[in-house]
């Protein structure tokens, strides 16, 4: 698939890279992230009609050992994050909406849309009953330090370097 749910565990809400890093330095890896997508959706290449894109955590769930784990930063088009996060979706009034745009990219039926999200939010409910330990080793690793801080303005502007340049360089 295309396009795929990525429903974070209510254990696991507001623990994330904007918790672990300053407003400034999470500013300047999600403008990273849209230079490097040239402001456009990495899944469908389309755009917002107020803000071209916006910075998606890619996470991965160990659930044998209980494991958030950060995989990378991906710009996606305001309708495509949407399903990612489609129980907010839901809790907004837009759950069919939502499972509309992922039939549309996937190119399958909104029935078979609609049990991909019955099956996420199946699994959602499962990992929300444990507690998670976040490993953001991703980031740590752009930034050559092993613990998570806040930074200072120097750091900042080491890894926003740092960043630029590897993702342009995956490019």
């Amino acid at each position: 698939m295309k396009l795929t749910i990525e429903l974070v565990p209510r254990t696991c809400f507001y623990t994330n890279v904007r918790s672990e890093v300053s407003r400034k330095t999470w500013d300047r890896l999600r403008k990273m992230s849209y230079i490097k997508a040239d402001y456009a959706c990495e899944i469908c290449r389309g755009v917002g009609p107020t803000h071209p894109v916006e910075c998606h955590e890619i996470w991965e769930y160990d659930d044998k050992d209980k494991i958030q784990r950060l995989l990378g930063l991906i710009s996606l088009c305001p309708r495509c994050h949407e399903v990612k996060h489609i129980g907010l979706a839901q809790v907004k009034g837009n759950l069919d909406r939502a499972t509309s745009h992922l039939a549309k990219i996937n190119k399958v039926s909104y029935s078979y849309a609609h049990a991909q999200v019955r099956a996420a939010f199946d699994v959602w409910a499962q990992r929300s009953k444990h507690k998670w330990t976040l490993d953001i080793s991703w980031l740590k690793s752009m930034l050559n330090d092993p613990k998570p801080k806040k930074l200072s303005t120097a750091e900042e502007n080491r890894v926003a370097k740092k960043l630029f340049f590897d993702l342009y360089n995956d490019k």
